[in-house]
C-alpha cells in the first residue's frame, strides 16, 4: 500500500466508550466492562447507522453491515492508569510508566492541612463522590460557611465545587489555580483540580457548564509539541487544551458540550482548511450519562452523536483523515 500524505487529521474523542476489558480490568474494579455492549443491550439495539457503517457495532460482534466505509479496529492502552490525562497522552505518543496517584478514601491529612493553609480557607467533603450527589449532601453548608466543597473520584482528580453566586466563579478559577501550583509544588502526583461550579438554591442545587479544568504539564514531549515546533497548526475542541495544559495548542474552540465541541469541530473543519490537525473531545457520554451508569441516557447521546456523523463526513476535503476513538 503506498504512502498517503493527508493534509489534515481530525481526531474525535467519544470519551468512555470502551468496548471491552484489558488485562488489568480487575485492578480499577472494570471486570467485564464493555461500554458499548452494555448499553447497545439496553437500548434493544443502538439507532446508530453511521457510526454502524463504519464499523462500530461490529467491534463488538453486533450488527448486520457489511460493507463498511471505515477502517476499524480495536485497541489496547499501554500506559498504567486509566484516566482522562493518561488516555489522551497516549493517544499523543506519551506513554505513562506509573499511573497518576488517586486517592479511594479521599485525600490525606497531611495533604489537606497544607492546602488549607496555603489558600486560607477550611474545607467541606474531602471524598470520593458523585459531583450532583456532594452538592446536594454539602451546598447548603457550603453557603453558610463559605467553605470550598472537595471531593474525588477513581481518577486522579482534586474536585471543588462552590455556588457561583454566593462564592463566585472567579473565586473559584483563583482557587484551582492556587491549588494546581500547590500540588505541582507538593510530593503527591495529582493529574487534575477541576473547578465544579454549580447555581441555585436548597435542595435545588444544579451544576453549570462553566466546569475549568487545569491539568499538570505533560511529563515529555507529546505529539502535539513535536506539530507546534514544525509550524504544523494545532486545533483544540472543548476540554482538550486543558488536558494537555495548553501545551502543543495553536488555536482553541471553546465548547461546555458535546453539541457545542460538534459545532465546534465543523467550524473548524469549514474554516482552518490548510494543513493541520484538529482535536476534539465529546465529553457529555463520560460526564452525564457515564458516571451516573445512566445506560439509556448513554444511548441516546450516543444516537445524538451518530446523527451529526453526516456532517463531519461532509465537511472533510479529499485529503483529510477522520479518526474516531474513545
Amino acid at each position: 500500500m503506498a504512502h498517503q500524505r493527508f493534509k489534515r487529521i481530525c481526531v474525535i474523542v467519544f470519551d468512555s466508550l470502551g468496548i471491552g476489558e484489558l488485562p488489568d480490568a480487575t485492578s480499577y474494579g472494570d471486570a467485564g466492562a464493555n461500554t458499548l455492549l452494555h448499553t447497545d443491550d439496553a437500548r434493544g439495539g443502538l439507532k446508530i447507522p453511521h457510526l454502524e457503517k463504519m464499523g462500530l457495532r461490529a467491534l463488538v460482534g453486533r450488527g448486520s453491515e457489511k460493507n463498511f466505509n471505515s477502517a476499524f479496529c480495536r485497541l489496547s492502552e499501554k500506559s498504567r492508569g486509566k484516566d482522562t490525562t493518561t488516555g489522551h497522552w497516549e493517544m499523543m505518543g506519551l506513554v505513562l510508566q506509573k499511573p497518576f496517584q488517586t486517592f479511594l478514601t479521599g485525600f490525606p491529612a497531611e495533604l489537606m492541612n497544607s492546602w488549607s493553609q496555603t489558600v486560607g480557607l477550611g474545607f467541606l467533603g474531602n471524598k470520593p463522590a458523585s459531583g450532583t450527589e456532594i452538592i446536594k449532601e454539602l451546598g447548603e453548608e457550603h453557603v453558610k460557611s463559605g467553605k470550598p466543597i472537595v471531593y474525588t473520584s477513581a481518577d486522579s482528580v482534586f474536585q471543588i465545587a462552590c455556588h457561583e453566586k454566593y462564592f463566585g466563579l472567579q473565586k473559584l478559577y483563583d482557587l484551582c489555580e492556587k491549588t494546581r501550583a500547590f500540588l505541582n509544588a507538593s510530593s503527591f502526583q495529582v493529574g487534575r483540580v477541576i473547578a465544579r461550579p454549580f447555581v441555585g438554591e436548597p435542595g435545588q442545587f444544579a451544576r453549570t457548564e462553566n466546569r475549568k479544568d487545569y491539568s499538570v504539564n505533560p511529563f515529555d514531549a507529546t505529539v502535539l509539541d513535536q506539530l507546534t515546533a514544525g509550524k504544523i497548526p494545532v486545533t483544540g475542541v472543548g476540554k482538550i487544551p486543558s488536558i494537555f495544559n495548553y501545551r502543543g495548542i495553536t488555536k482553541i474552540y471553546d465548547a461546555h458540550n458535546d453539541r457545542e465541541s460538534i459545532d465546534a469541530t465543523l467550524k473548524a473543519l469549514q474554516s482552518d482548511t490548510g494543513e493541520g490537525v484538529i482535536f476534539s473531545n465529546l465529553n457529555d457520554l463520560d460526564m452525564l450519562y457515564g458516571h451516573r451508569r445512566d445506560a439509556q441516557g448513554y444511548g441516546k447521546q450516543l444516537e445524538f452523536i451518530d446523527s451529526r456523523i453526516p456532517e463531519i463526513l461532509g465537511a472533510l476535503q479529499e485529503d483529510d483523515l477522520l479518526l474516531i476513538t474513545a
